[in-house]
């Protein structure tokens, strides 16, 4: 096994890089502005709730800097809307047999990226970790990062899943293998319909009418569709609630969702076509109504175009746009 590239190291992606790193294996960073050059300056800071710890992990701008060998593995952690160009600027300068990784949000990327290269992994993440500031990650969890599940796409297990699970459980992240691994990617999509709201509402509205709306057009297109799921018992005996606990890191009592950071870092687009629009899509071909997930993404949309902040609606507000849409 060769280096493990984090393309696109944010929140997850920067946690991973750095566990990686911390525990002995290669590893290089893309990313690009003042992340890039905060890290290039001074190395990595992970902060987590058992203290921060600066890393000096080789950190690049663009793939083609980097160097790629055959038996690299790049880990895909960009934001889906980023994944066709990511995929792109690879497929130039990556030999074709390298492993990738879709360590994203979504149902997306595996069967986009699987038109780029033969060897694609789907990873399912299930963690706390925030960036909001350059050169600066943190990890909401301890003493584990977060927990993976683990499989080829769109199925199997091999030997390279095998090293790779090793190398993670290793790092601080506990992972699975799983031949069914798109089933638990659809299962989390259905738990990332929410990331909007966080967005809309702000993050301290969690649970009620909202999210019950939005998950519920999500099980009936998965329904419609024929896509299996992953049941909450077996989804609870991996043990994700006591490998994953959401701890305080000092100065941030507790962490809000990638499409919240992504407002407040100012960074021009959200994912919420990509989780919520995935559920409009299966709903349009399979005669499935989803006005709920279909009015989210046009105010995400919305939000992002005007440059606004998070957290610019309430909650009823929100549930009037899904009775009006």
């Amino acid at each position: 096994m060769g280096r493990y590239v984090i393309y696109g190291a944010g929140g997850v992606g920067g946690v991973l890089g750095g566990r990686l790193f911390e525990h002995g294996n290669e590893v290089a960073l893309i990313c690009r502005g003042e992340h890039r050059a905060a890290i290039a300056a001074s190395g990595l800071r992970v902060d987590s709730p058992e203290g921060s710890v600066t890393l000096p992990v080789p950190v690049f701008g663009t793939p083609a800097e980097v160097g790629l060998d055959a038996d690299d593995v790049v880990v895909l952690t960009m934001k889906s809307q980023d994944t066709l160009g990511a995929l792109e600027a690879l497929e130039r300068c990556a030999p074709p047999s390298i492993a990738l990784l879709c360590a994203q949000n979504g149902i997306a990327n595996e069967g986009l990226a699987l038109r780029f290269f033969e060897h694609v992994y789907g990873l399912c993440v299930v963690c706390a970790t925030t960036y909001l500031a350059p050169g600066v990650v943190m990890a909401h969890s301890a003493p584990t990062s977060g927990a993976f599940d683990l499989g080829r796409y769109p199925g199997g297990v091999d030997d390279r899943a095998r090293t790779i699970a090793d190398d993670f459980t290793a790092a601080t992240w506990p992972t699975t293998l799983r031949a069914d691994v798109m089933r638990w990617k659809h299962t989390k999509l259905l738990r990332n319909l929410g990331n909007v709201v966080h967005a809309l509402c702000g993050p301290e509205l969690r649970e009620g009418p909202v999210f019950e709306r939005l998950s519920a057009e999500g099980r009936a297109v998965f329904a419609a569709a024929g896509i299996a799921t992953v049941s909450p018992e077996e989804w609870a005996e991996g043990g994700r609630q006591a490998l994953v606990r959401f701890l305080p890191v000092e100065g941030h009592p507790h962490p809000a969702g990638s499409t919240w950071q992504s407002l407040v870092r100012g960074a021009g687009s959200v994912e919420t076509d990509y989780l919520n629009g995935e559920i409009v899509l299966l709903g349009r071909l399979h005669g499935v109504p989803t006005p709920a997930n279909a009015a989210v993404m046009r105010l995400g949309s919305a939000l992002v175009a005007s440059g606004s902040g998070p957290g610019t609606m309430r909650e009823d507000e929100l549930l009037a746009a899904f009775d009006a849409a």
